[in-house]
């Protein structure tokens, strides 16, 4: 399917009020580019740890919309958003107001990440891409299959290698209950499983990730018996916590941020057995002493700090 882009040239301080205008002549979506920095409330609600180095603020914003290309009249959608610029005018500073188009695809956001993701080993495990075929000398592998679709995890970010290397070591031949906390595309529990976990629970904010979650299960011939899956914020969602369940785990993997870990880590000792292990990774290095005395004040011993590149793993144990 082709669409049309329009990119508004404008004002950082136009921004809400041509994004209510859009939307009120029928423009369901727009994109926003500009140079603004996140405030502290937004770095908290999106939980990053570290800031992209943008250009200085110059108060200049783009504004894109798309509409299909589907050979019909565009003349009078352009002609009502050129009256709406024209009368926005009248109340604040839209800038030039130039509006360039260009033409694109769905398979451009949708496929275009895919080239950049290849197979590749983690030790003696295989990963590999659903759309990829397998190498011939791949065919005596350990193989997990992965398509992340739209939820995070490829498993060729440093943190989620951090957890595969610690569940290799600790899942072992006792065939662990693991609960996977914040699951993304499923690649940790079915890390787990395929290692030898007799069940795996996982948890996510994000909806899609569950879809996600079970399509490469079954992509790795994995029984979805062996996985259950919820929506939801182990860190204060009582009734999720219920679910999940008390003193079940041998193993609590979470592999998500240090901003994310540090509140969790109060409710992740009555999640595990005793002896259990709490691996976790997606924590920056200069955010390594936070996390290690969130998790030594919720009453873990640390047993194991692990890097790679500017990433941290912690593991602990429920003594």
């Amino acid at each position: 399917m082709k669409w049309k882009k329009y990119t508004i040239e404008t004002t950082t301080a136009a921004e809400d009020y041509m994004a209510q205008c859009l939307m009120e002549i029928g423009i369901e979506g727009i994109e926003i580019e500009d140079n603004i920095p996140l405030t502290k409330a937004d770095q908290a609600d999106m939980f990053i740890d570290f800031l992209p180095e943008l250009p200085p603020d110059e108060g200049k914003s783009n504004i894109s919309f798309y509409i299909e290309d589907d050979g019909s009249d565009q003349t009078e959608i352009l002609k009502q958003v050129k009256i709406t610029l024209e009368e926005m005018r009248q109340f604040v500073d839209i800038g030039s107001g130039i509006i360039t188009s260009s033409e694109t695809e769905d398979l451009d956001w949708i496929n275009n990440w895919k080239k950049y993701f290849s197979s590749f080993t983690i030790g003696n495990i295989l990963i590999k891409p659903t759309w990829e075929e397998l190498k011939e000398e791949d065919k005596d592998k350990f193989m997990i299959e992965i398509d992340p679709g739209i939820s995070f995890g490829t498993g060729k970010h440093e943190t989620t290698q951090l957890c595969i290397k610690e569940l290799v070591k600790y899942i072992g031949e006792d065939h662990p209950k693991v609960l996977d906390v914040g699951c993304g595309s499923g690649i940790l529990s079915i890390v787990a499983l395929k290692l030898g976990a007799r069940e795996v629970v996982g948890t996510d904010i994000d909806a899609d990730c569950m879809t996600s979650t079970r399509e490469n299960m079954e992509v790795n011939h994995l029984d979805e018996s062996l996985g259950t899956f919820y929506v939801g914020n182990l860190i204060d969602d009582v009734e999720l916590q219920e679910k999940v369940g008390t003193e079940e785990y041998e193993i609590v993997v979470a592999n998500i941020l240090a901003d994310v870990i540090i509140p969790m880590a109060p409710v992740i000792p009555a999640r595990l057995k005793k002896g259990g292990y709490f691996i976790t990774s997606g924590i920056i290095d200069f955010k390594e002493n936070e996390v290690k005395e969130a998790i030594e004040a919720a009453g873990m011993e640390i047993v194991q700090i692990n890097h790679q590149g500017e990433w941290v793993n912690i593991t602990a144990r429920k003594n």
